[in-house]
C-alpha cells in the first residue's frame, strides 16, 4: 500500500498531459514500467525517460517514505487498462432555466373549463417568477 501511494504521488508530480497519458507504473528489478493509455504517447515518454527518471529520484531524496523508488532503466508500454489517478467526473444535473413566460395575458374565451384552465397556467407562471 505504501508503494501504490508513492506511485500516486510520483503521477502527481508529473504535467497533467502525462497524467492522462500514464494508465500505471510500477517498478521490478531497479526498471520503471510504465504503461500508457494510448500507442501515441509512447513514443513521446520514450524521448523523455531521463525525465521521468529525474523525476523519480528527485521523490525517493525528497520523501523518505518513498526511498525505495529507485530505477536504473525505463521501459515504456501500451496498456488497455485505465489510468491509477481518477479524475472527478462532473456530474450531469437537471439544468435550470428562468421562466421565460409572463402572466400577463388576456383569455379570450367564452368557455369556462378553458378559462379556468389558462387561469391555473397564469398561476404556475406567477410561482415561477416569485
Amino acid at each position: 500500500m505504501k508503494q501504490h501511494a508513492c506511485y500516486k504521488k510520483y503521477l502527481s508530480l508529473l504535467g497533467a498531459k502525462w497524467q492522462k497519458a500514464i494508465a500505471f507504473v510500477y517498478i521490478r528489478n531497479e526498471t520503471l514500467f510504465v504503461a500508457v493509455t494510448h500507442p501515441g504517447f509512447k513514443m513521446e515518454l520514450n524521448y523523455n525517460k531521463d525525465i521521468l527518471k529525474s523525476v523519480l529520484t528527485q521523490l525517493s531524496d525528497i520523501d523518505k517514505s518513498c526511498k525505495m523508488l529507485r530505477a536504473q532503466k525505463v521501459v515504456v508500454f501500451h496498456s488497455k487498462y485505465r489510468s491509477v489517478i481518477q479524475h472527478s467526473s462532473q456530474n450531469a444535473t437537471v439544468p435550470f432555466y428562468n421562466e421565460l413566460a409572463s402572466p400577463d395575458f388576456c383569455i379570450e374565451s367564452l368557455d369556462e373549463d378553458i378559462k379556468a384552465k389558462f387561469e391555473a397556467i397564469k398561476a404556475q407562471i406567477r410561482g415561477q417568477h416569485s
